[in-house]
């Protein structure tokens, strides 16, 4: 055994490129562990606490990568099965802001509802350390680990309220079509490895850039497949049948980072594969992808129109921001790809301060998400509804908010890229979807409060975050150069890699 052990050939493993992944694994495991040996002497906020920790630790690690990045050039580790560039680490700083934010939301409400703290934390890092994972992937097998990882965290944070029968119903609906979701991904990687005889990325690309694709069946259809998996991750139609029952079911704070983190990790790793490893193809995929926007536009925007659950409305709401952001994946250029990236971070702030505000709002069981329950919001808790009015403003594209320049990126690379009916589309899908947050100003501000409804208690964490989420919507959509140039680098860093 030890003659063999001695003649494998053993990568030589780099582990400053590795520090952000295996500390947001480590603290889901050490906070498991402490849990275990210590947790009846530990304070209630101990568990949120630690994941806020560990997702600043996080964000203090990836510093030093990110300047490796840029020192060294964009490369990879672990015998090429991990890349460190720019954006990489742009999306690992994205999933440990979703953490901490989480966390911050969670904490009120998992003591509200009587739920397992410290499960509901480990479970958090555990899918974001799979997402970091995905999102720094440069093998498709680590890639579909990472995916995994990510899943099956979250369909058991689905289920967790279990004394909601709508959670368990949302956690077995999430996991049987995730289960078909990830058989067509690794299917595709199997038809992919058929064809191509690699699984890195990078050797796929070199492959492709000396072959013609339209002489391989089999490749198409392995490009189609990985299409479909990460369709469902991404809520893209006609892939999205299980968001608005999951949304609706799962744990408010739970669908704060699925709408954020999770959605996030799949862009991440779609953008990673489809351009990093398929971008001199680009003409064979684009065509699919025009299409996904388009029905993703159509039925998110037209479907959250006639929805009476704020929750229901949101999740439509997400499967048309999954199709603004295709709309830039659509371009296949680099402006595309960046201007995807600022839409990330830009949704991912007014995912979860919206989702925070229907946390504090819902009642006991968390069942308090119907639009009357908004009604006359404004009177009762002020700041709550300004704050909420902001992030739903910044939803519909409205000038001076981080969404608009958002939408306003993409659908302008969308027309660099001479796709004019899709851009088009776009903008009236955006004129349509705003009538939907309009919807919920006017309940909170026009409509008349119960008067027999309850003094409304807003934590602190939750009250924290969307403050936090407010303030970076502001402070981009008046000032946006920053966060795009950083969108801009970070693609472009990646960029000198695949090519």
């Amino acid at each position: 055994m030890l003659s063999i052990l001695a003649q494998a050939d053993i990568p030589d493993i780099q582990w400053l490129p590795l520090i952000p992944h295996l500390v947001m694994a480590g603290g889901a495991v050490v906070l498991l562990t402490i849990v275990s040996v210590a947790g009846r002497w530990l304070p209630k906020w101990f568990p949120a606490a630690w994941t806020v920790a560990t997702g600043l630790a996080v964000l203090a690690t990836a510093i030093p990568v990110w300047i490796r990045a840029w020192q060294w050039g964009p490369h990879s580790v672990v015998a090429g099965s991990i890349g460190v560039d720019g954006f990489s680490v742009f999306i690992i700083v994205l999933l440990a802001c979703t953490v901490v934010l989480t966390a911050l939301v969670a904490d009120g409400f998992l003591q509200r509802e009587s739920v397992d703290g410290p499960a509901f934390y480990v479970l958090l890092m555990l899918s974001a350390a799979g997402g970091i994972t995905m999102a720094s992937a440069n093998n498709l097998i680590v890639l579909f680990l990472g995916l995994e990882i990510l899943s099956l965290a979250v369909y058991v944070l689905v289920a967790m309220h279990l004394r909601r029968a709508e959670s368990q119903e949302a956690g077995i609906k999430y996991f049987v079509l995730g289960a078909f979701a990830s058989a067509f991904l690794l299917y595709g990687i199997a038809l992919v490895y058929g064809a191509t005889g690699s699984l890195n990325l990078a050797g796929i690309q070199n492959i492709l850039e000396n072959e013609r694709l339209s002489d391989n069946g089999l490749l198409l259809a392995g490009m189609a497949m990985l299409l479909v998996g990460f369709g469902f991750k991404v809520a893209a139609v006609p892939f999205h049948a299980w968001t608005p029952d999951v949304y609706q079911g799962a744990p408010s704070p739970v669908v704060s980072y699925m709408a954020a983190g999770v959605k996030a990790a799949g862009f991440a790793a779609l953008l990673r594969v489809f351009f990093a490893g398929f971008g001199e193809v680009a003409d064979d995929w684009q065509p699919v992808v025009f299409g996904l926007a388009i029905a993703s536009l159509a039925v998110g925007s037209m479907l959250a129109i006639v929805q009476t659950d704020v929750k229901r409305i949101l999740a439509y709401s997400s499967i048309s921001h999954a199709g603004f952001i295709l709309v830039g994946v659509q371009a296949a250029t680099d402006d595309g790809v960046a201007s995807v990236l600022f839409y990330l971070a830009a949704y991912a702030a007014m995912a979860i301060g919206s989702f925070a505000v229907i946390t504090v709002v819902s009642s006991p069981g968390d069942e308090g998400t119907a639009l009357e329950n908004l009604q006359g919001l404004a009177a009762r808790r002020p700041l709550l509804a300004g704050a909420f009015t902001v992030l739903l403003l910044s939803q519909a594209g409205i000038p001076f908010t981080a969404g608009f320049w958002a939408k306003f990126e993409v659908i302008t690379a969308a027309v660099d890229a001479r796709s004019f009916w899709l851009a088009v589309i776009a903008m009236l899908a955006a004129v349509v979807a705003a009538f939907l947050y309009l919807r919920i100003v006017v309940a909170m501000f026009l409509d008349a409060p119960d008067p027999d409804a309850p003094r409304l208690r807003i934590p602190r964490g939750p009250a924290l975050a969307v403050a936090i989420v407010v303030l970076f919507t502001l402070a981009f959509g008046i000032y946006p150069e920053p966060l795009l140039n950083l969108a801009d680098d970070a693609w472009l860093n990646l960029r000198l890699y695949a090519h």
